[in-house]
């Protein structure tokens, strides 16, 4: 069985191994690296103004080493934040955050739906402002539900995410190696961006591109695969995917080959 791993290279190891010791042949082929941004005046007025927020949501691990740095650099210590709640998108997220001594909450479901759920959006009555530690173009949706609630926004942008130049070669080689071997492969989509990568990517490889069996990252994105399915006449195979820890992709893997 083929697997296509197309997590950022410093997060790819820990699946590409579990999945190796199961039996796949994984390929790794990143569709997202991340550049930092500079710290520039406004995004040090920015920091600034932590002190009137309630809330602080980091995204990613490369948000908390970014955000972090760029606060000391700042001026502010973290005891000058105790007065906040951070947020982490997920279990990796929140263990960089715990690394530095703060403890998040998680959402249930890694995504801007299940940090929605969490008691701080869903039932406090007096949530005022909140600030999103985030890559460029992420988190658009949670951002957007939080302004619909009259609470402000504090957007950081600290990285860039983009489509390493180095995987536009290495899907070559991926294709021949599929085409030699394996009539259908597996992959994980947890990102929009990322998808719109693979998208451009597969351009001139319709029927290769139909041959995954896509999980995917929560139902906002699985609407979304569904969409460009219909818009540009796909058939494919998509499932949704509580989570991107090592057993549950493995386990989803398992459970949908036992019903196909």
């Amino acid at each position: 069985m083929l697997f296509i791993n197309t997590r950022p290279t410093e997060r790819a190891s820990a699946l590409t191994q579990h999945l190796s010791l199961a039996g796949f042949e994984v390929v790794d082929l990143p569709l997202l690296a991340l550049r930092p941004m500079e710290l520039s005046e406004q995004l040090q007025l920015q920091f600034q103004q932590l002190f009137d927020v309630q809330v602080i949501v980091v995204v990613s691990p490369t948000a908390v080493e970014i955000g972090l740095k760029y606060l000391t650099q700042s001026a502010i210590q973290l005891s000058q934040l105790a007065h906040v709640q951070w947020v982490a998108v997920g279990k990796t997220t929140a263990a960089a955050l715990a690394d530095h001594g703060i403890q998040a909450l998680i959402p249930e479901v890694e995504t801007s739906e299940g940090m929605l759920h969490l008691p701080i959006f869903s039932q406090r009555d007096d949530l005022e402002k909140v600030a999103f530690w985030r890559g460029e173009g992420g988190r658009q949706f949670m951002m957007q539900q939080c302004l619909a609630q009259q609470i402000k926004v504090l957007n950081f942008v600290l990285y860039q995410r983009y489509c390493p130049e180095a995987s536009f070669d290495q899907f070559i080689d991926l294709l021949r190696i599929a085409k030699a071997k394996y009539p259908h492969f597996w992959m994980c989509v947890s990102s929009e961006a990322s998808w719109k990568h693979w998208l451009i990517l597969c351009k001139q490889q319709k029927s290769f591109l139909e041959q995954g069996h896509y999980l995917v990252l929560g139902e906002r994105l699985y609407q979304i695969l569904r969409a460009d399915q219909k818009s540009n006449d796909l058939q494919l195979n998509v499932s949704l995917l509580e989570n991107l820890g090592v057993n549950t992709v493995l386990q989803t893997i398992q459970r949908l080959q036992r019903s196909l």
